[in-house]
């Protein structure tokens, strides 16, 4: 944009002042007539009666040129226009880079200083991710209350000092520094997030936006799609969310510019915001990984890509969507490892887990496990067949899609499109002569008829549902469409899940529980001691988590339980049974948690209930 501006100004007779945003100020002397901009209001000083137009009067003013070299400065300036003032005087040999950059410091009256890594604070610094401090010369070295010290190399670039406090909220602190020092501290605090500079993709993509709106031109997209930069970026994407133990990316389209937001211990995480130039690019890249059509942006795609990071298999799942400013890309990390853990890290207590185990090890009947999506359902049916016997059982799955590869299983994957839905799979499952199966989820009536069915000729069938605790799991059955007595008949037990974030031990610090919190552990029975949370730190990236465990209530369905369903069947009637167990229910075994400094109050009532936050 200045580079336009200048050009616009040069075209038009007047002199642009070393790249500063326009106010005009005409002096007298060998130069009348001839208007020069400046931006900062105490850019034009008096300096021995002589008026201060620019870089190069103010480094006469500092003594750094002489009004010889001065002179000469302005015939070369008389035979250049194109030439700035500050080229000249480098190509002169009359100063260096850093003279230059201490005179526009002088110019907008801001001080000039060499910045040293041990000088800058590491947590302001990650104020500003890494991509808009290469792109825009300016880095964030301390604050103190709400106040930023920022250090820039453009001192004249105020849109990007707008911008800085637009992000951070702070007020803003400036001061002049060289690009080798913000350079060096992108290197040394960037932790890798800078190792393919998104300025260098730029100008290998520079065309994308001409390509995005020129659907004609698909050759061309894939072309550039194709091009190193943008190959080293999505892989980049890629390995940093498996290392930082991610299981989404989400690429999406803002206007001017792409949001990168990475989904870490079930939370979303602004990572970075590459300029929206790379934006297609990027979704074609993606597409031809997962082989989908790059020329159709006006439909949702599905696709997979296996990739080898660190050594291991990674199973990649793709799903692009149209939004206003182009297509937003999702795609899903499936580590094996999280599946290879198995019940004993789950964070299951150890009686639930015995009573659990007992269930997995049944010869028939129906094994539910429930929660929201994102809650671990899959990891625990797959950590449950882990622990059945392969070589001796057939173990058979329906999936939509098939999430991990499992050696002693045989996977089905659904395709709705082809009529390969879950009742039609599990009907031709059943005839392959299977001693177990496992169906992805129980969503209709047909596939629930069958799964029943399958109990009841001596099949154990694990399976999930959408629903909030255990008990309701046998109402939200009766609601699909199953009769109850063949639900007290064929249902075995249910197991509900939830995922809440650990303490990070890094920064995990005692603290006393807040009055309106206080009433939550009384409700469990449960006399709060010490507690624990965590204060944030780069371990944690501030938040105070670090990891999840699971919460977990189990019921078993008994004759007890098989007399209210045939009954009642209302969730009331089942709950009341249940509570008399003394089995913990969901909310119980997280406040166990809590009490344990595993995880925190706040954790567990944003997975099991809202809450109200405010003091009473």
């Amino acid at each position: 944009m200045i580079e336009k501006i200048k050009k616009l100004i040069n075209s038009t007779g007047m002199r642009f002042g070393d790249g500063h945003p326009p106010r005009t100020q005409s002096c007298g002397g060998k130069m009348a007539g001839l208007t020069t901009i400046y931006l900062p209001q105490n850019e034009v000083e008096s300096t021995n009666g002589m008026c201060v137009r620019d870089v190069a009067d103010t480094l006469v003013g500092m003594g750094r040129v002489t009004n010889e070299q001065l002179s000469e400065v302005r015939g070369e300036q008389l035979k250049n226009v194109e030439e700035s003032t500050s080229e000249i005087l480098l190509r002169l040999g009359y100063v260096d880079k850093d003279d230059i950059l201490a005179a526009r410091a002088h110019i907008s009256g801001l001080e000039f200083r060499h910045i040293r890594i041990a000088q800058i604070d590491r947590d302001a610094f990650e104020k500003l991710d890494i991509g808009f401090i290469a792109s825009n010369r300016i880095m964030p070295i301390a604050f103190e209350d709400n106040v930023l010290t920022t250090a820039t190399a453009e001192p004249e670039n105020v849109f990007a000092l707008d911008e800085v406090k637009l992000r951070t909220g702070m007020d803003v602190n400036v001061v002049v520094c060289s690009n080798a020092d913000i350079d060096t501290a992108i290197n040394a605090l960037g932790d890798g997030k800078a190792d393919y500079g998104v300025e260098a993709m730029i100008a290998d993509i520079a065309d994308v936006e001409v390509v995005q709106d020129a659907p004609d031109k698909i050759e061309d997209l894939e072309k550039m799609a194709g091009e190193s930069p943008v190959i080293k970026f999505v892989n980049y994407l890629i390995s940093y969310a498996i290392k930082q133990g991610a299981s989404d990316i989400h690429i999406e389209p803002k206007g001017k510019e792409t949001k990168i937001r990475y989904r870490i211990d079930g939370v979303l995480f602004e990572e970075m915001t590459p300029p929206a130039q790379m934006h297609a690019a990027m979704v074609s890249r993606l597409k031809i990984m997962s082989n989908l059509d790059i020329s159709e942006r006006r439909l949702p795609q599905d696709g997979k890509i296996s990739v080898i990071v660190g050594g291991r298999g990674i199973d990649l799942r793709v799903s692009s969507l149209p939004t206003s400013h182009g297509e937003k890309v999702v795609i899903r990390v499936l580590d094996s490892q999280s599946i290879l853990r198995g019940l004993d890290n789950s964070g299951m207590d150890p009686a639930t887990m015995r009573a659990f185990i007992e269930q997995i090890h049944k010869p028939n009947g129906i094994l539910l496990v429930t929660g929201p999506t994102g809650s671990g359902k899959s990891t625990t049916l797959y950590s449950s067949l882990g622990l059945m016997d392969g070589k001796r059982l057939n173990i058979s799955t329906v999936e939509d899609p098939v999430e991990y590869e499992l050696e002693f299983a045989n996977q089905v994957n659904v395709n709705d499109r082809i009529g390969m839905t879950f009742s039609a799979a599990l009907r031709s499952l059943l005839r392959q002569d299977p001693d177990i199966i496992m169906v992805g989820e129980i969503r209709d009536a047909e596939t629930a008829r069958i799964a029943v069915q399958a109990a009841l000729t001596g099949h154990l069938v694990l399976s999930t549902l959408h629903t909030n605790d255990a008990p309701s799991s046998i109402t939200r059955l009766v609601n699909i469409g199953i009769e109850p007595y063949l639900i007290s008949a064929s249902l075995n037990a249910v197991l509900a899940q939830r995922l809440v974030r650990k303490i990070c031990p890094n920064c995990k610090v005692p603290y006393k529980l807040p009055d309106n919190l206080r009433k939550h552990m009384t409700r469990a029975g449960i006399e709060p001691g010490v507690l624990y949370r965590g204060a944030g730190c780069d371990n944690c990236r501030k938040s105070g988590y670090v990891g999840r465990t699971g919460i977990y209530e189990l019921l078993i369905v008994d004759e007890q339980v098989k007399s209210i369903i045939n009954k009642s069947c209302s969730t009331e009637s089942i709950k009341s049974v249940f509570n008399k167990t003394g089995v913990l229910s969901l909310y119980q075994d997280g406040i166990r948690k809590v009490k344990e400094g595993i995880t925190t109050i706040e954790e567990v009532l944003r997975v099991t209930e809202a809450y109200d936050q405010k003091p009473e």
